[in-house]
């Protein structure tokens, strides 16, 4: 399974030629499965919103199938642990709904090689993120911008100031970076972060229900909601930018 963890920060392709399949999950041999107290343990470092409710609910959307001791306890193998690495990653850092991260991990098991969902990014970067965080000096640094740059972002509220950033903001800022040498200055792009907050409110008007019960199970279910919610209006919002630019591109 060494091949698998390597590629959390390879290309699509590689990630997909080594993901493990459903019917790998119980696989490997007792000393390599971890109940879920370990698994939250190697996880929750990249993944804090991470907890046991959360992997059971996984498990019951069919996208994970650790093996059961015989007291019914869950085990996971190794290549469990990295294909909810990678589940993860793709609601994070993509917000895929579970349901095209389903299908995507399907073909996998069927021994297809489809493309990596959301490998259309801009940049070409990779969405898997190695965990790497950035001092704000740094930040700049790597995204090829300048403290001005930055500091107008913030003063956008199109990123966010912190003592440090992850593989996100280093990709916004990079986007920044070509936008203003398109003329687009991050003061421009205010109404983004208000469109966001519209956008927030719709969501949880619709989690709201859910989110009124205190139990753990539904917690769980309402930060996969969130998420599912988010990826399909993000579907809508890329439909309509592609609409749009068919009146300002023949």
């Amino acid at each position: 399974m060494a091949a698998a963890a390597q590629s959390a920060g390879a290309s699509s392709s590689g990630v997909s030629s080594s993901l493990p399949g459903a019917g790998a999950s119980g696989s490997s041999g007792a000393a390599q499965l971890l109940g879920i107290g370990q698994v939250l343990s190697k996880l929750t470092g990249d993944f804090p919103d991470l907890t046991p409710s959360k992997l059971r609910f996984l498990e019951e959307r069919g996208l994970v199938h650790p093996a059961r001791t015989q007291s019914g306890y869950r085990k996971f193998s190794q290549n469990d642990l990295s294909r909810l690495r990678l589940i993860l990653t793709l609601q994070r850092d993509c917000y895929l709904p579970l349901a095209v991260i389903k299908d995507y991990l399907a073909d996998v098991d069927a021994g297809l090689n489809p493309p990596m969902p959301g490998s259309g990014l801009a940049g070409g970067a990779s969405i898997l993120q190695t965990g790497r965080r950035y001092s704000r000096d740094d930040l700049t640094r790597e995204a090829g911008a300048t403290p001005m740059l930055v500091q107008d972002a913030f003063s956008a509220s199109v990123l966010t100031p912190s003592d440090s950033y992850g593989e996100d903001a280093l990709v916004v800022l990079k986007a920044l970076v070509e936008l203003q040498r398109s003329g687009i200055e991050p003061r421009h792009l205010r109404g983004f972060r208000q469109a966001t907050e519209r956008e927030l409110g719709l969501i949880e008007s619709a989690l709201m229900p859910v989110a009124r019960r205190r139990d753990a199970s539904s917690r769980a279910k309402v930060a996969e909601m969130a998420v599912e919610i988010a990826g399909q209006l993000e579907i809508v919002r890329s439909s309509l930018i592609r609409s749009a630019l068919g009146r300002i591109v023949p």
